[in-house]
């Protein structure tokens, strides 16, 4: 989406997320037919009145046509059907996919579904790697980082730009736990101090545990339809009002700053594709899966200015009563972390949110709100803007 031509033409009409964290009765297949069908469901539709289906691969259950395994479970033979894999930004941009194909005539309605089980699918052995094979074959894998230790290069290299310290980092993971202890489903609730992250485990300097994403099993799903057939559904459709991305490289060792990210470039695209500015996002839901990726999307995408986001989640404005609400179902640091589809719970957040059915941690007229995830070491980046019917 390039331009404001396509701005709420499209809407988000159903969703569905499955139990996270420990989930060893369903394997990832069988998490992503669950959500499928409840998102098809929650839409007010059946599998016949849906002809698109988008799905990611499993690390822990790898199947070499996703999409076409994930509809054969279902006995469905919808007419567009892919996999896709952008690591962690797979998401949004799965979304947009999902956009263009509706926009092509490929499709009218089209279920995003993703799921893993890193947690119980997948041994400690096979996670590590994972971990460690992300990195440049010639370049990088040899000295054997892993992705945490990436991680805490730009954790470091931020700290030595602009002093932002390891207190300043802990702030994200508190921040985004404060919201999981007013959600049921959270995989981590028990509210945590900035000392308690300073405290843990230490995993790659100057990261701790509570500076990490957690493990999980989990899925999602949305359902995407033209404006015209969203009307009549049992919810408020959720619209699109712009999207962006941002390509900077594809090993950590080519980035020509490990301060700032492609997300400056998807931002940008993405308000402009709706015409708003940083100051009209409601809610923000950011890929969290360390400590320090968040602080930076903060800034790169515009919500404070460059080297103050340790600042600015120290003010403590991110937080339950804060007027800059950031993952409110606690993020990936505390809510759930099942790999690539990590970022789906925070675009299904985003719609609870903007339904007013997110319960205890509902927050006061969230009339649009801002979804940003990565893959790669802050490599390959996606912002989705949505809105509701008063912001057309």
């Amino acid at each position: 989406m390039r331009s404001q031509a396509l701005r709420g033409q499209y809407a988000l009409v159903g969703m569905a997320e499955s139990a996270v964290g420990v989930v060893p009765d369903k394997s990832p297949r069988e998490l992503c037919v669950e959500v499928t069908l409840n998102a098809v469901k929650d839409a007010g539709l059946s599998l016949a009145d849906c002809d698109g289906l988008i799905t990611c691969n499993a690390f822990a259950e790898p199947i070499l046509y996703h999409a076409e395994a994930v509809a054969e479970y279902l006995g469905w033979q919808p007419r567009h059907c892919v996999t896709v894999n952008t690591g962690g930004g797979t998401t949004f941009m799965a979304i947009n996919m999902a956009v263009a194909a509706i926009a092509a005539g490929m499709a009218d309605t089209i279920v995003v579904a993703m799921a893993d089980s890193l947690r119980s699918f997948m041994t400690r052995d096979q996670a590590m790697v994972v971990q460690s094979s992300s990195g440049h074959p010639h370049y990088e894998q040899p000295y054997g980082p892993t992705v945490p230790a990436y991680y805490a290069l730009i954790a470091r290299a931020h700290m030595d730009r602009f002093g932002t310290t390891e207190a300043q980092f802990a702030e994200a993971a508190v921040s985004c736990r404060a919201w999981a202890n007013q959600h049921p489903n959270a995989q981590k609730r028990e509210l945590i101090t900035v000392d308690d992250v300073l405290q843990s485990r230490p995993i790659a300097d100057p990261l701790k545990v509570l500076d990490c994403s957690l493990v999980s099993d989990g899925g999602a799903a949305v359902v995407i339809t033209r404006r015209e057939r969203a009307q009549d559904g049992p919810h408020k459709p959720i619209y699109v009002l712009g999207y962006g991305e941002g390509h900077a490289y594809e090993h950590i060792s080519q980035a020509k700053d490990l301060t700032t990210s492609a997300a400056v470039l998807a931002g940008d695209a993405a308000y402009a594709a709706a015409g708003l500015t940083p100051d009209q996002i409601d809610l923000m839901q950011l890929y969290d899966c360390f400590t320090p990726a968040l602080l930076i999307q903060l800034e790169d995408l515009g919500f404070c200015r460059k080297g103050e986001g340790g600042d600015f989640l120290a003010s403590g404005v991110t937080r339950p009563g804060g007027s800059k609400p950031l993952n409110t179902h606690g993020g990936m640091l505390s809510h759930c972390h099942p790999g690539n589809p990590g970022a789906m719970f925070g675009l299904t957040e985003a719609m609870l949110q903007m339904r007013g059915a997110a319960q205890a941690r509902q927050l006061a007229d969230i009339q649009t709100a801002l979804c940003h995830a990565q893959g790669g070491i802050m490599s390959s980046h996606a912002t989705l803007i949505l809105g509701v019917e008063e912001t057309l």
